[in-house]
């Protein structure tokens, strides 16, 4: 920004959530504008589910440049949008929108961050065989970005919300007509499935602080050939990444999917390379001072 005042040209993208105290996203952007000498800003606001209508109509007639949505929004948003990308309409949720005079596209940002994330480790999901845990938002996206790109799929979920998993089969299959896996947690069939796995992605809650010594998979299941996926970033190192690492498996933190699906927003707001790595720095260093 402008030696960091704001203007009447700054570009302004925002982040529509609630709660969004705890967010990451302000230092991860404002950072990276900083640094690439644009003059853009970015701002939280707390939206209830009965003002997101009207914030979204709001953003539009102050034309900001785009914005980040998260939790409660990401379905709700999305018909309050002029367009969708293909994966977010598939994927039933938007992050990510971007407003191009008036016209609001919506992206799932989340599910190319998470994708971003594995191929900069060099690995490639067609053809691999993955299992993921959990079948709610995260998986949602997960599932969907690795069925377009050819991974078979075995998902895993608690026996209360089994349900959930084969809708999530099911429309895998009718968008992609790749056949899903589909386990219960307490079927005794996941070491058998870990057995099979190339990739591993822990798309639950578990593990994430201030629970983080628990872990949704046994130490004693993990193989060093698997690579492990982690979704949840705070900590850094959850305790199924540690142990995986212990026994000689590679891992791949949520961190990188969070950084990751920032970068790619960064990018289709301002058409510039995004800075990951002072990205990553400024989300690490907020997370281990949390």
């Amino acid at each position: 920004m402008n030696g960091n005042m704001v203007t009447g040209k700054t570009k302004v993208c925002v982040l529509l959530g609630d709660p969004v105290e705890h967010t990451m996203s302000p230092a991860m952007h404002n950072a990276a504008f900083a640094a690439l000498g644009l003059d853009y800003i970015y701002i939280p606001f707390r939206v209830g589910a009965g003002e997101l209508a009207a914030a979204v109509a709001g953003l539009k007639a102050l034309n900001v440049r785009g914005f980040n949505v998260t939790i409660p929004h990401k379905v709700a948003v999305m018909p309050l949008l002029d367009r969708l990308d293909p994966m977010a309409e598939k994927i039933g949720a938007v992050n990510t929108v971007v407003n191009d005079e008036g016209v609001l596209t919506g992206c799932n940002t989340d599910a190319a961050g998470f994708l971003r994330a594995l191929r900069e480790q060099g690995i490639e999901p067609a053809g691999r065989n993955v299992v993921i845990l959990g079948a709610g938002g995260a998986s949602r996206a997960v599932s969907y970005i690795l069925a377009e790109n050819g991974a078979r799929l075995t998902i895993v979920n608690r026996e209360v919300e089994l349900d959930w998993a084969k809708e999530l089969a099911r429309r895998l299959y009718a968008d992609f007509h790749r056949e899903v896996n589909v386990l219960g947690l307490a079927s005794g069939e996941l070491p058998a499935a870990l057995r099979e796995a190339d990739i591993l992605v822990n798309a639950t809650s578990v593990g994430m602080n201030p629970l983080s010594e628990a872990s949704p998979v046994l130490a004693a299941l993990l193989t060093p050939r698997l690579v492990v996926y982690d979704v949840v970033y705070s900590p850094v190192m959850t305790r199924l990444l540690r142990d995986a690492e212990s026994i000689g498996a590679r891992t791949i933190s949520g961190i990188d999917m969070l950084v990751w699906q920032g970068a790619l927003a960064f990018e289709k707001w301002t058409g510039q390379q995004p800075p990951f790595d002072l990205m990553r720095e400024k989300v690490i260093a907020m997370v281990e001072g949390a």
